[in-house]
């Protein structure tokens, strides 16, 4: 689920989802335009499958977890690693 299996392709693992909201997160965001735009990117993007708001969610909480992101006032913003 967050790496990479057997059963999960390479864009679909958490770590990557991940990866796709830091480069987003150009500066203060809020969660639904970060959302927005994850989509898009994806949607844009050749031989990527789009994801779910569920597994939007999880990558968010993996990078809150490991201190990527922060939340405070209502939006996202890169943590300090």
């Amino acid at each position: 689920m967050i790496l990479p299996t057997k059963h999960i392709r390479p864009e679909r693992a958490l770590l990557t989802v991940g990866a796709d909201i830091l480069a987003c997160l150009k500066g203060p965001m809020t969660v639904s335009r970060v959302w927005d735009e994850v989509r898009r990117q994806r949607g844009e993007a050749v031989g990527v499958a789009p994801i779910n708001y569920d597994w939007f969610i999880l990558a968010l909480d993996l990078l809150f977890i490991t201190n990527a992101i922060s939340f405070e006032n209502g939006v996202l913003r890169k943590g300090a690693t």
